[in-house]
């Protein structure tokens, strides 16, 4: 398998990649997302080969949000974490924005102990924590099946869940966690006077060690 098969764009650094990074789309978008393009410019511009990949179900078709497609969301996680590995021989980051993040938290999960898609720092930007206006309805479960160091990026505004309900979901993980707040923002994670992609990957590293 390789980039064309999991319709990757890569973003290459000058030198030699110091790792592979993973990132993926939310719901309605694609791996031309804006932001997705900003934070793989900023992870090749700190040494690392960034990866923009489209999941199974936009690969099907254009447009459109996911429909029952959250099992091959997952496998198409685990099939973009195997390229990486065979680009690599540094650690492997993934994540990806709303949708894409919540499947790939998931794929890292697994189903139960070490079964879970292996990789080195998990980084979330907007996790849909639960649907707007239903906070009842929570999308935690698995939460505390990853072990890995995890960031979330996170709008203060954003409808898919507050700040303090998503540094409570953030407690849930197995491993270590970092919250970084985009005041303001929402759950496109603009902002005016933040340089987002800066903060996450900072966090991204810090957590790395």
């Amino acid at each position: 398998m390789n980039l064309d098969e999991i319709a990757g764009v890569a973003h290459t650094p000058v030198d030699t990649p110091a790792g592979v990074v993973l990132l993926t789309h939310g719901a309605g978008g694609s791996r031309e997302a804006p932001m997705l393009v900003r934070l793989c410019d900023e992870w090749a511009n700190r040494g690392w080969l960034a990866i923009r990949y489209n999941l199974p179900y936009r690969r099907r078709r254009p447009k459109g949000p996911p429909s029952g497609s959250a099992a091959a969301d997952q496998a198409g996680v685990a099939e973009a974490v195997a390229v990486a590995r065979g680009l690599t021989d540094g650690p492997v980051i993934a994540g990806g924005h709303s949708y894409g993040g919540r499947m790939t938290s998931m794929a890292v999960a697994g189903e139960g102990p070490d079964d879970g898609v292996a990789v080195d720092v998990l980084t979330l930007f907007s996790y849909p924590l639960h649907p707007p206006g239903k906070p009842d309805r929570l999308r935690t479960e698995h939460l505390p099946r990853i072990g890995v160091p995890t960031v979330f990026t996170h709008g203060t505004k954003d409808p898919f869940g507050a700040i303090d309900e998503l540094t409570a979901a953030a407690a849930l993980v197995g491993g270590p966690t970092a919250v970084v707040e985009v005041t303001g923002a929402r759950h496109d994670l603009a902002s005016k006077t933040l340089d987002v992609p800066k903060l996450a990957v900072d966090a991204a590293l810090r957590l790395l060690g």
